[in-house]
This record gives C-alpha cells, structure tokens and sequence, in this order.
C-alpha cells in the first residue's frame, strides 16, 4: 500500500487528493475523524501500510496508542500561519479583533513563535483530546473570543455556536514536504527489509546452527538449524536467556572476558557438535556474543563427499612424456631432466608456475619409473582444511575421533604403498603436519591417528609447488629442514613465454584435438601468429588451451586476428611486456643488486623465470672469466 494520507474531513481530503494528483507515484488518501483514526490505521496497518501521513491531533493520537507504522506530521509553514491570520482579520469587522486557537499542542506550535512580533490580540488554548475542543471553543467565547482558529473538530464546533471559524490548513508547501520525509522514509524501510530478508536467508539456509546473545546473554538469533540440532523450539529460545535454554553453550567467557573458543567439542545428549564462539565487539566494547556449530555427522558427511572428490581420479597416472608436447630448448632439457630422475627413487620437487604442467610432468616421472606399475596418489594439500588433510595423508584408526568409520581408514602414503605420492601444492600445507610429514620422509614409516604403531611404507615422492618456498622459508611458513628434504632433485618447468617457438605447435595441436572434423576451420590473419608469440601467457599452457577452445565455440569458418584474439584472452594487456631480447650480464647484475642478490625477485624484475635467469647468470659469468 506504500503511503497513506489520513485526512479528518472531505474538505482536507479533497484538498490532497489535488496536490497529490500530479506525484507519479501512488498515494493512498482516506477520511477518517479523531475518534476512528486508530482502528483505521491498525486496518491499514495489517494490509501492508509503509508510512502514514496525518496533521494535528490525528499525528499526535496515532502515536499516542502506539502504532508502530512511522506517522509523518504536515506541518504548518509560515505561509500557512499568515494566510490563516489575514482570515481571521477578514472575518470580523474591528479594527483589532479578539482571535482565539483551540487546537491541539502540535498544531500551534509554530503560532506560538511568530505571537510575539504580530500586533494581534491573540490568544491560543490548548487541547489534548477530542472530548476538551468543545468546552475549550466555550471558554474563548466567553472570554470574548470574535473568531475562532483551529483544526477541523474545533471549526465545526465554533460554527454550531454562531462564531466564524477559520481552519489551520496545510498549504501545498507543508504537504509535499510531508511527502518527501514519507517517501525517505519508505525507502529506508524497503532498503532495510530487503537487508533483513537477506540475513534471513542466510540465516535459514546455511549449513551451520547459529545462536546470538546480546550483552545480558539473551538470545536474539537461533536460526533453523540451531532449533534442529538442539531440538528447542526457536519462539522458546528467543528472548530467553541462553545460560537457561542451553546451558552446555556457554556465552560467560566470550561476553566477560571477550574471548574466543574455536573447535570445542560439546555434548548434547542426542548428538555431538563442534562449536565456535566469538564475542561481537562495537567500538572495542563487547555488546554480544555468537556461536556457530555443526552436528559432527553433518561434518562427516561433508568430508566424504570431499574424499570422494579426491578419489574420482583414482590413483593411476594417466600422462606418459609423449604427452608433453613441444620441442623448445628449454622443454627438451626439462623433459630430459625429469627423464633422469624417473630413473631413481629420490624425492623430487618440480616448481613452475600455474599452468605449465607440473602434475604431467610428476606422471610422466612416475610412468617413466620402476614403480609404473605401483599406485599414483595425487593429492592437492591446498584443498583440505588442516583436521581432514592430516586423516587423509595418514590415516586412522577405529575410535580415533567421533565418527571414525568402524574398521579404519588407511592413509594416502599407505595406498602409495610401492608406488608414488604427488603432493601438490606443498608449500600449502600447515605448519603443524609439516613435522609429521618430515618423519615419514626420514623414516619411511606412518602411523595413523590413534593408533601408536608404525607402518613401514615404501613410496617414492613428488611434490609440486607454484610458490617460492626458500622465501616461505625466510618468512617462518615452512620448515627449513622439511625444505631441504623435499628439495633433494629439483626440477623447474620453464613457463611458455620463455619457450614461444612452442605456442604455435601446442596451439595446432590442441585445435586438432578439440575441432570437431564436421565443421568448417578458421584461418589465421598475418597479425595472429606475432600476436600470440608476443603475448606473456601468465597462465602458460592451461590459458592457451582454453583459448583454443573458445576459438573453437566462436569462430568457426572465419579469419582470426589479433583483435580478436585480444578479446578472448582473460588478460588483455600482456602481464609482462615482451623481451626484445635476453638480458645481458649488466641488466642482470643491476636486478641482482637492486634486490640484493635474490635470485627469485630479480628474475620478476627482467621478466624470466628464476631457473632461466639462474642458468643464463652462470653461462654468462663463465663465459666471463674465460
């Protein structure tokens, strides 16, 4: 229904009706005298009133009998007050007329500020209620009153006894100002709704039970899952203090003491759940607490299906060297390299940026191996939060935790056993298994959680990582001594900007694979080839195979050039701008010297990969002192 003006008579009503008839927007008007107005506006209110707009004593009354819809007052303008004077004036024939006001408090207001510079014989009476206008009209006359001021009650009384009465209207002035603050006003009701409706929904909808409390420990949020979980009814829960309803979650520290507790194990009889708590601070000051939980099947669940995810891919290698396709400087020395470490059982750390093919490379190794015909356990140590990574790397046994499976479970070492384990992006893995991971290294055996026995395991690592792992090092987030055991063959994969006499094959070779043979190929512009050669590839190979498969969605039958090539690209600008040519022995001692001789940072400065800068240095430097 929006806005509502609530008028006290025809004559008001109409009166708005004609201003408001040009606002585009749709604005309700209703009559209704002093005495209906409330009962009115709760009807209203029920069919979805936003705002209502009422002057005098209806404003006053409304609020009075608390309605909780917002009342916007019309306000008398000076404009308003002058016009109602000059009336009065008109309407008796002295030269200095006795005026009387009989309206209710809020309706003078302004009347009483201008009283004191108008050369009038005024005098102002103040109501309260509908039942006091006619004794208060009845006292001004017989104090002398000549006319009578007010609203619409008290001019219909003074005209029933004989007296001309003039009417504190509203001009078109005070009523469009009421509409403005009305609509302000709805505004800001619809924008916060629509922001209660949004928390709700989140509230309702996620996975976590969520308990609120304010400052005395009442609770002011317990969504649907929390009334699930604990089995209280929410209409019981809030409002009521927590350390009644549920007393196993306690809000005492988190609001006394402003601390929080992360990961506690709590019982409620029908189930177990693990809850968070932290206070909710404003301005410093702790004003409230919040608990978030999960029933520790619900948990469960969630980590079967991330096993299952993991477990898609089985654990076999797929990927042979003559899947690596191009034959670039730099790649036939990787590939041949990785060929060489294939050949032994040490631990092999392959480093490159994303893209370029770390986990082909660790198959291809494997597959080049002893240990083909054994396991390939790939898992990604970014992927999992530090509980689940540390239950699927090692493994456990029954009773280790709640909802252990009954028999067991064996770790990922454990079914590398006599093949290889692929830890991707090791340089993500916490701190707190990074000791673990270094004794299985050293010892070559396992024992999983729970359990003190050891297990001997015979696997051959590979791990890979994206990151400089000699700054994590430096910066406290990986352990020195873990590096030097993973870093025992380190194998760089050259990114493709380094090696473009690749791009065009690779980009040929994934067009052939991805080209359905039943639709018409494109050509290449003589601008495309120098494009795609010059551009910087920051996301190697894995951003060159998506663009040819974009070109084949596309662009089928038509001439591609570089234009259009740009526009498919994900970085538009080239990430590093290309090389006219390799870096000479200066430029590198400068970048050396302007990051004080590290070899990582220098390398981002020329533009290279680190390994590429490393061996062009050494070539350099040898050549040098010949």
């Amino acid at each position: 229904m929006g806005i509502v003006f609530i008028a006290p008579d025809r004559t008001i009503a109409e009166e708005y009706r004609q201003i408001l008839s040009a606002v585009p927007d749709k604005i309700e008007v209703v009559e209704s005298l002093l005495g209906e107005a409330v009962p009115l506006a709760r009807r209203l209110e029920s069919q979805g009133a936003e705002v209502f707009v009422a002057r005098g004593g209806t404003a006053m009354l409304l609020r009075k009998e608390g309605i909780k819809t917002p009342i916007i007052e019309i306000h008398m303008t000076s404009t308003d007050i002058v016009q109602a004077l000059a009336k009065a004036k008109s309407e008796v024939r002295s030269g200095d007329p006795v005026i009387a006001v009989v309206a209710f408090p809020n309706m003078i207001r302004n009347l009483n500020d201008f009283h004191p510079f108008l050369n009038l014989n005024l005098v102002c009476h103040n109501i309260d209620s509908e039942d006091e206008a006619p004794g208060m009209v009845d006292k001004a006359i017989n104090d002398g009153a000549q006319v009578i001021l007010g609203g619409a009650i008290t001019a219909r009384i003074a005209r029933d006894r004989g007296l001309p009465a003039i009417l504190l209207g509203s001009g078109e002035a005070s009523i469009r100002l009421a509409l403005q603050e009305a609509k302000r006003i709805v505004y800001a009701r619809r924008l916060e709704a629509r922001r209660s409706n949004e928390l709700k929904a989140m509230l309702d909808y996620t996975y976590e039970g969520i308990i609120a409390v304010d400052r005395e420990g009442k609770i002011t949020i317990f969504n649907p899952i929390a009334q699930s979980v604990t089995g209280i009814r929410q209409e019981e829960a809030l409002g009521s203090r927590a350390d009644r309803v549920i007393p196993s979650i306690s809000f005492r520290d988190a609001l006394q003491n402003g601390n929080q507790d992360l990961g506690e194990f709590v019982d409620l009889g029908h189930s177990r759940i693990m809850v968070n708590r932290i206070p909710i601070r404003v301005e410093g000051e702790v004003v409230g607490a919040v608990a978030t939980f999960q029933d520790i099947t619900k948990i469960q669940s969630m980590e079967e299906r991330i096993r299952r995810e993991i477990y898609s891919k089985g654990h076999a290698a797929k990927f042979s060297f003559v899947d690596i396709y191009g034959s670039s400087t730099l790649l036939t020395e990787a590939i041949a390299v990785a060929r060489q470490y294939a050949q032994v059982d040490s631990t092999v750390l392959i480093h490159g940026e994303t893209g370029v093919g770390k986990e082909l490379f660790a198959q291809s190794i494997h597959m080049a191996g002893n240990r083909k015909n054994g396991p390939f356990v790939a898992v990604n140590c970014a992927a999992l939060p530090e509980a689940l990574l540390e239950s699927e790397l090692f493994g456990y046994v029954e009773g280790a935790f709640t909802g252990a499976r009954r028999q067991g479970k064996p770790g990922l070492f454990e079914l590398a056993h006599r093949g290889t384990i692929f830890l991707d992006e090791i340089s993500e893995i916490p701190l707190s298994l990074q000791g673990r991971l270094l004794r299985i290294l050293q010892e070559r055996e396992v024992s999983r959680l729970g359990h003190d026995r050891v297990i001997p395991v015979d696997v051959r690592v590979l791990c890979a990582t994206n990151r400089d792992l000699h700054r994590h090092v430096l910066d406290g987030f990986f352990r020195r001594d873990l590096f030097w055991r993973l870093n025992v063959l380190s194998l760089p994969i050259p990114p493709l900007r380094e090696r473009r006499d690749d791009i065009m094959p690779l980009m040929w070779h994934f067009l052939d694979m991805l080209f359905p043979s039943d639709r018409p190929r494109f050509v290449f512009s003589e601008d495309a080839p120098p494009f795609l050669t010059q551009y910087s590839w920051p996301g190697n190979v894995r951003e060159l195979r998506n663009l040819c498969e974009r070109l084949t969605v596309v662009r089928t039958g038509r001439t591609v050039d570089a234009a259009f090539l740009t526009h498919l690209l994900e970085y538009r600008e080239s990430a590093r701008p290309p090389r006219n040519g390799p870096a000479g022995m200066e430029e590198i001692e400068r970048a050396l010297a302007k990051t004080g001789g590290k070899i990582g940072r220098a390398a981002e400065i020329l533009g290279v990969h680190r390994a590429t800068l490393w061996r062009r240095y050494k070539r350099l430097s040898h050549d040098k002192n010949r």
